[in-house]
């Protein structure tokens, strides 16, 4: 059966960086019935992380030409540390010049998150972030910059030697960090990147007494679908991606716990 069988809904395109391990299983995990994707990979030669995020953000029109004339609803873009550094006025100039051209929605990972904050009426927000110092402080000025306030920030970051250290984070490297900010007096809690693991965590805190929890991965295909299903926003419809109320199940048949 081929994607275009699959996609009842709709189907989306990804763009992933090159070596992500994360996006392509989380999002067969979260995408509801009917909505199938075709993935994309961003490339670049560069050797450190900061070079190799400006070289995907700069050609991304160009890495779209990978899915050709695919009949595709909307394109995912899965790599949130780029808009960091381009920052959000220029950021959403890009998507807005894509959807022109091409005719669908550029949806980011970094815009899809502050759309979920904005749908929660969140203000004072955490992070839980898998990065090196320096991007960490991107990250946090892109998220003041779109008049958030970041309360509180907790360290997944391990460079543990392996081919990548976000990439090579497991599930459980994370769950320390999101827990530390159970009792803080924030809004809403954000697990940063598409390349650490996210959904386990999330489905653990589920119903906990702290914050929503949200992730790069979850609110880029919360945001994704609303596009793909024309809807507008809604809180309550937000709270149940976060709950695991339509993928927990999924998630239960792709990683059994032992």
């Amino acid at each position: 059966m081929s994607e275009l069988e699959y996609a009842k809904r709709g189907l989306v395109g990804v763009l992933t960086p090159q070596a992500n391990t994360t996006v392509e299983p989380e999002l067969t995990i979260l995408w509801p019935a009917g909505v199938a994707m075709l993935n994309a990979r961003l490339t670049s030669p560069k050797k450190t992380i900061e070079e190799r995020l400006i070289d995907y953000i700069d050609r991304a029109e160009e890495s779209l030409d990978q899915f050709a004339n695919a009949p595709l609803q909307a394109v995912a873009f899965a790599c949130t540390g780029a808009s960091y550094l381009l920052g959000l006025e220029n950021e959403t100039a890009l998507c807005e010049r894509i959807e022109q051209a091409r005719g669908f929605p550029f949806v980011t990972a970094a815009r899809a998150v502050t759309d979920s904050f904005k749908t929660l009426g969140a203000k004072k927000i955490g992070l839980v972030s898998p990065y090196p110092s320096s991007l960490t402080e991107a990250s946090v000025a892109y998220w003041q910059s779109a008049s958030f306030d970041v309360i509180e920030v907790a360290n997944a970051y391990k460079d543990s030697g392996e081919f990548h250290p976000i990439y090579s984070l497991q599930a459980d490297s994370s769950v320390a960090a999101l827990n530390s900010l159970e009792e803080k007096n924030i809004d809403v809690i954000v697990m940063l990147g598409t390349g650490m693991p996210t959904l386990q965590p999330i489905i653990d805190v589920a119903n906990w007494t702290g914050p929503p929890v949200t992730s790069c991965m979850l609110s880029l295909a919360w945001r994704t679908v609303l596009h793909v299903d024309n809807q507008t926003p809604s809180a309550k419809k937000f709270l149940s991606w976060t709950k695991g109320e339509d993928w927990s199940a999924r998630l239960a048949v792709h990683h059994p716990r032992v």
